[in-house]
């Protein structure tokens, strides 16, 4: 039996080691004291009771269960007795306190008008977090508040930028990104913000280009402007015609119809620019007329080359209208017929447009009376690139019997999901060029993954065929890898056949 000496040298080490809140105060008698044993007994009871009642509370199963684990809990702002015990991390230990009255020494009145949250927070964590809120809460302008009202962030975004502050995680969805973006831009939350343009690249398309190019402006984020002009001038006829078109600014749309890069033809631009001019009325309270239109678009009006138009498609839209005065389209068709051409407001000269690149596999052709009659085969090959490119088309092999007609119907897959596909013609004039045949859009190709390209000819002759084939190819800025596709049953693979050339942009 250990003596009665030990056993107190025991309990007072045990004792020093104890926190100071836990002693007992230097200023009570030494009379009125409790044994340390006593003392020490009863504080193990006590802390063994509050970790039993951890356990049996709903939402605990067990006092190492993380702080995910306690979310029903902690949305309802309540937490175990002896939280800091349970949680082994400052990020989990800040975990509990996100969105939590718990501590919490400011108020944050998030929403417009009928829409207001009230959001509880922590000034020091919120200011470890954004140099904004630091000199909010300590700089030395800093205010002495309860609440601060901000009225511009959605409640749903500003409660997303400060789950990423305290918990370091980032959750993000299409329908909020662009709302976090901006209130990771107003807090100075850069790691959040870059998360946000990451995730509007990956999903960045002809349907939202438009848009996000007038966000990427309006947050100066030059790299996702970059992306959306890409998209824009490869994929102008869809990005155009998207309902996204209509949503964009009046600076943004002349910046678009000023672009001199744009793959569509002038006529798409009219009718677009025609589209958006209804939706602003509406949006201005405006009556939808064509006064009104011509009065909402101003000079952008001008930056649609109305003369570049075909003439059939001039006559037979633009001219009908009724965005046009009389004078415009009178001197418009003077300047399609006349000799003496009249000065006209709008700019002439064609748009540049983009400038396909090919991507040629084979070094060299020939021709083999055995092979490549087309009778409704399909030639195949899988191909990869290292970057993002938009595959406009392919250059194919024609007839090496003098000239020929050939029907063709060409495809674009990826694991099996076709994503462009188009049925055409092409003369050979029995030379041993290629022949482009083009998609109806260019079909976005994502770096770094394969895509299987397709092509089935019907004709009556024979067709020169590749051969040398090279498994990778360096193209401009661009290399492209290929390999066989099962889907060839014409004799074409990487080291000959058909489909010598990939069209694309770049």
């Amino acid at each position: 039996m250990v003596d009665c000496k030990t056993r107190n040298m025991k309990c007072l080490t045990f004792f020093l080691m104890l926190p100071e809140a836990v002693k007992k105060s230097k200023k009570a008698s030494k009379s009125s004291r409790l044994p340390v044993c006593y003392e020490i007994l009863t504080l193990k009871k006590r802390m063994a009771a509050e970790m039993y009642s951890a356990k049996k509370a709903p939402g605990n199963a067990s006092a190492s269960s993380s702080a995910q684990s306690h979310q029903h809990n902690l949305n309802n702002n309540t937490v175990p007795a002896n939280w800091q015990g349970l949680y082994p991390t400052i990020r989990e230990r800040n975990a509990v306190m996100f969105n939590n009255d718990l501590m919490a020494d400011i108020h944050f009145l998030v929403g417009p008008q009928g829409g207001t949250q009230r959001l509880p927070g922590h000034k020091y964590v919120l200011a470890v977090g954004s140099s904004v809120f630091h000199a909010m809460f300590y700089g030395e302008l800093a205010e002495d508040k309860e609440e601060i009202r901000i009225p511009d962030v959605e409640p749903a975004a500003f409660l997303a930028m400060m789950k990423y502050i305290y918990c370091d995680e980032i959750e993000l969805a299409a329908d909020t990104v662009l709302a976090i973006l901006y209130a990771a831009k107003k807090y100075i939350v850069p790691h959040l913000a870059r998360a946000c343009v990451n995730f509007l690249e990956t999903s960045l398309s002809a349907k939202n280009a438009c848009v996000l190019l007038s966000q990427s402006c309006l947050f100066e984020e030059p790299e996702l402007t970059q992306r959306c002009w890409e998209v824009i001038d490869a994929q102008a006829e869809l990005a155009l015609k998207s309902e996204g078109f209509c949503d964009i600014d009046q600076r943004t749309l002349q910046s678009i119809l000023s672009r001199e890069s744009l793959n569509a033809k002038e006529i798409t631009l009219f009718e677009a620019a025609l589209g958006w001019a209804e939706v602003e009325c509406q949006r201005q309270e405006l009556a939808t007329s064509v006064e009104n239109q011509r009065k909402v678009l101003g000079k952008a009006l001008y930056l649609i080359r109305v003369p570049a138009m075909s003439l059939d498609d001039f006559a037979n839209g633009a001219a009908q209208s009724g965005l046009l005065t009389l004078n415009e389209t009178n001197d418009i068709f003077l300047w399609y017929t006349a000799a003496k051409k009249p000065e006209l407001e709008f700019v002439c000269r064609p748009r540049r447009g983009l400038s396909p690149q090919r991507c040629h596999r084979f070094q060299s052709c020939a021709y083999r009376s055995n092979q490549w009659r087309y009778r409704g085969r399909c030639d195949s090959i899988q191909f990869a690139a290292d970057r993002r490119v938009f595959l406009a088309g392919f250059g194919l092999y024609g007839s090496s019997c003098g000239s020929a007609e050939y029907s063709v119907t060409v495809e674009l897959k990826r694991q099996g999901l076709v994503l462009g596909q188009n049925f055409s013609t092409f003369f050979s004039d029995g030379s041993s060029s290629t022949f482009p045949v083009w998609f109806e859009h260019p079909v976005q190709v994502e770096a770094d993954t394969f895509y299987t390209a397709s092509v089935v000819l019907d004709g009556s002759e024979l067709s020169y065929f590749g051969q040398e084939g090279m498994t990778e190819v360096q193209c401009g800025k661009v290399t492209f890898q290929f390999q066989c596709s099962s889907d060839s049953t014409n004799g074409t693979g990487v080291q000959g056949g058909q489909l010598p050339e990939l069209i694309f942009y770049g």
